[in-house]
């Protein structure tokens, strides 16, 4: 598996939203903003329960099919860690705005325009879950994903956190999160792959989310993301308790 860099936050970045953060790894930098609980639209009422609105704004341009794909897939993973039905009648608005990109991110196969989606959800669905933290949002537990490539040949047949130009050789492509019990929230594939490769995926990807590492073990599995969450949770309330 490829080696990772540590990611790097920072919380409450936007002084006019109940809770904002940044997040970068892997060639991404995604900023997010939370507004809510607050009032929601006749359209978008629901009598039981908040409705959670994700908006995933591209690097440049305007958002297109790819953006409403990757909204549907936050929006589905993310109402099932809010408390929603402790708000009925209520809206969680997520804004996610990706401000950078890997260098190489052109691509020209079939399989990786198709699966270009999927490295970008890690960063999207981790700056969700640090501003929603920020905003205070109850939430039932907290989430870490990260994205693996199959490929069909050399030493390192899992790819961990690929680059668009790594996508070129591989011939799947699968996102997976997993709950803070270790519990599988979201699985998404493109392309093809066997049982065998489906449960190798699964194994690597649950160890890098869940499973605590050594110094020794870090640069070659991964960042450890549980306890980098923790560790940036603790740094804000910190910073935010030192006047006292």
């Amino acid at each position: 598996m490829a080696a990772s860099t540590e990611p790097e936050a920072a919380l409450s970045v936007l002084p006019r939203a109940d809770g904002s953060a940044t997040y970068a790894h892997a060639g991404y930098t995604v900023m997010g903003s939370v507004n809510g609980p607050i009032e929601a639209s006749r359209r978008d009422e629901h009598p039981y329960e908040a409705h959670v609105d994700v908006i995933v704004r591209p690097a440049a341009g305007v958002g297109g099919t790819r953006e409403r794909h990757l909204e549907s897939i936050l929006q589905s993973s993310l109402s099932q860690l809010i408390l929603v039905k402790n708000f009925p009648r209520q809206l969680i608005q997520i804004v996610l705005q990706i401000e950078a990109t890997p260098e190489n991110d052109y691509v020209n196969t079939k399989l990786v325009q198709a699966s270009l989606n999927f490295p970008v959800v890690p960063a999207l669905l981790q700056t969700a879950i640090l501003a929603l933290l920020s905003a205070a949002v109850p939430m039932r537990e907290t989430a870490a994903s990260t994205v693996v490539a199959v490929v069909p040949q050399g030493a390192k047949r899992l790819l961990v956190d690929p680059v668009p130009r790594d996508l070129e050789a591989a011939h799947s492509v699968h996102v997976l999160a997993f709950t803070s019990q270790d519990e599988l929230l979201l699985a998404e594939s493109e392309g093809d792959f066997t049982v065998k490769e489906w449960d190798e995926v699964y194994e690597a990807a649950k160890e890098i989310c869940c499973r605590p590492r050594t110094l020794d073990e870090e640069n070659d599995v991964g960042p450890d993301l549980r306890h980098f969450l923790r560790t940036t949770l603790e740094e804000k309330v910190a910073e935010d308790l030192y006047w006292k």
